[in-house]
């Protein structure tokens, strides 16, 4: 018997784990109402948000060219809740999506992501 309890204690870690993983790629209520400046600067901040190392953004210096530019995006998302859940894990809509889950992976703070929503959903 002493070998079922370790496998008992390794399946409950793993459950955990595996329920930890499903909460965090869930994106929290967030009140979407966020300041557009401020998330101007951070997608165009290089060491923060850094949208602009792969889309295009009006007003942005050296652009990326590895996702689509960010214009439109009214026409091209149905509501802003739609496209935060893009920003928040791309991977839901393309598993092999190469931009990383901002939300998801904590890359940026809630009020930072729902500043880039903003900005992003006024282009």
């Amino acid at each position: 018997m002493p070998i079922k309890q370790p496998l008992l204690a390794v399946s409950a870690a793993t459950l955990l784990t595996l329920a930890s993983a499903t909460a965090l790629a869930e994106m929290p209520e967030l009140n979407l109402s966020g300041n557009a400046e401020a998330g101007k600067e951070i997608a165009m901040d290089r060491s923060r948000g850094n949208c602009i190392a792969c889309h295009v953004l009006p007003g942005g210096e050296s652009p990326g060219a590895i996702g689509p530019a960010l214009v439109a995006m009214q026409t091209r998302y149905s509501s802003k809740q739609d496209l935060a859940q893009q920003i928040w894990d791309p991977t839901i809509k393309n598993p092999d999506a190469v931009m990383p889950p901002f939300g998801k992976h904590g890359i940026l703070s809630d009020k930072e992501f729902v500043d880039v929503v903003e900005y992003v959903w006024s282009l």
